[in-house]
């Protein structure tokens, strides 16, 4: 049940619908489709012009969230000249999309999905290819699942994500501080 086809102009407003009904639905998972429209600037009525329901709402989200983080990720490849970099980049592009990495991992209804499920497994493979890479590098445990690895990346990005729009974490230092963390942890490293 992928989107409908829409004129770029109405892509367009229900893309910038969708992404403030994600950032809604992360301050307030039960919101109403009234509370989300509100939240989007508009009427219920044209809500309901572009979602017939909170189902396919849900399911619109997940399409959503893949093509931006598909998008954004697209030119961070990795190879044996910039291995060491590819996941500051990663970390880097992906800050600003912590709702979106949020939405995917802990909707449920998007969990559920078969069609979403399958993007969202072609989304991970390449950073599933690159942790195994860094894995055989040296960089990351080679006993450690990559999948819980990219789980605890993901969780990382919407945390900081999160401490970004609240004012804790400064946006031009938020990525350095996610890199650090997810490389080094909380350890004291003594001299």
């Amino acid at each position: 049940m992928k989107k409908q086809e829409l004129t770029s102009i109405k892509q367009i407003r229900l893309n910038t619908i969708l992404d403030e009904a994600t950032k809604c639905l992360i301050e307030k998972p039960s919101a109403s489709m009234h509370e989300i429209a509100e939240s989007a600037g508009i009427g219920i009525a044209t809500l309901h012009r572009y979602v017939e329901s909170r189902e396919q709402l849900m399911i619109y989200l997940g399409f959503r969230a893949i093509e931006v983080v598909a998008e954004t990720t697209k030119d961070i490849r990795l190879d044996e000249e910039n291995y060491e970099s590819y996941i500051p980049e990663l970390i880097e592009a992906l800050i600003p999309l912590g709702d979106k990495i949020y939405f995917l991992n802990h909707d449920a209804s998007v969990n559920a999905n078969k069609e979403i499920e399958e993007e969202d497994e072609k989304l991970r493979e390449p950073i599933l290819h690159a942790i195994g890479f860094l894995q055989q590098k040296g960089y990351f445990r080679e006993n450690i699942d990559k999948n819980w690895i990219v789980n605890v990346l993901y969780s990382l990005l919407f945390l900081t994500w999160q401490q970004v729009v609240e004012g804790n974490i400064a946006r031009n230092s938020a990525a350095e501080l996610v890199v650090n963390t997810f490389y080094h942890g909380f350890k004291e490293h003594k001299l």
